[in-house]
């Protein structure tokens, strides 16, 4: 097939050459591990400097620190139901690991890769932080004023998922120009 002949067919019925692939695959899974290691490192910090009844102001009462475990969703939403967010974090981290190796564009490399990596680090707090296994707690530690308290992990998947929400969008004008 010449190269014009490729550049005419649609971005998804290109094929990408194993390097490609590697080279998305291993940068979905390297941002991955960074993102647990620096929302794990942060709740190490947070546990050996902040506590549950003092809140340090950052950007007067809009935003501060102070610590907080979680058994819920978010706004402490489902208490009762750890083991429950326990196997979703379990089942988002194994499909994020899924389409790891089925990504074909940068931007979804990277996509992936946070989420995989904020669904890890809460499946790793849910797993084998107190009260016990599959019954763990989410360490949080930024107070957005008096509505809720997160962690970088929560960040990173608000983050990710309005940039993939961007990212299908383009996706979708791509296809629609192209036809």
């Amino acid at each position: 097939m010449t190269s014009s002949q490729n550049e005419a067919r649609p971005p998804a019925a290109r094929k990408l050459s194993s390097t490609r692939r590697w080279q998305l695959t291993g940068g979905a899974l390297l941002i991955a591990v960074v993102v647990v290691l620096i929302d794990q490192g942060t709740k190490v910090w947070a546990e050996a400097t902040l506590t549950e009844r003092e809140r340090i102001p950052l950007i007067g009462d809009l935003l501060g620190l102070q610590l907080a475990y979680n058994p819920g969703a978010a706004f402490s939403f489902g208490e009762d139901f750890t083991w429950v967010f326990a196997l979703l974090a379990v089942a988002a981290t194994v499909t994020a690991i899924v389409f790891a190796f089925r990504v074909q564009r940068r931007g979804w490399a990277i996509v992936v890769g946070a989420l995989g990596g904020a669904a890890a680090s809460h499946a790793g707090d849910r797993l084998f932080r107190d009260p016990g296994f599959a019954r763990g707690h989410v360490v949080d530690f930024l107070a957005y004023g008096n509505w809720f308290i997160g962690n970088i992990a929560d960040i990173v998947i608000f983050t990710a998922a309005i940039a993939g929400a961007l990212l299908a969008i383009r996706n979708d004008t791509e296809r629609k120009n192209e036809t």
